[in-house]
């Protein structure tokens, strides 16, 4: 499964975790393209931080793809209720 899809997931189901937190600033900063220190990553456990490479990588091949969309919604939907 893509890295897209796992987040969009992760998010969703516990918008209120830590990592769900994380996720959604980084998928937000790559959206927005804003310059933003990626640090938080660091605190990932080991698979999480590979999943969070995984979508790094997936964004920038994948620049255009729709699902990419579907996430940054959930990501700013969780990032606005965490407000």
């Amino acid at each position: 499964m893509r890295a897209v899809k796992k987040l969009k997931k992760m998010i969703q189901d516990s918008p209120q975790s830590t990592q769900s937190k994380i996720y959604s600033k980084l998928i937000l900063m790559l959206e927005t393209e804003e310059d933003n220190p990626i640090k938080d990553i660091y605190k990932l456990d080991q698979d999480e931080f590979d999943l969070a490479i995984s979508l790094l990588k997936e964004w920038r091949i994948d620049r255009f793809y729709v699902g990419k969309s579907k996430v940054f919604d959930v990501a700013f939907q969780a990032n606005e209720f965490n407000a």
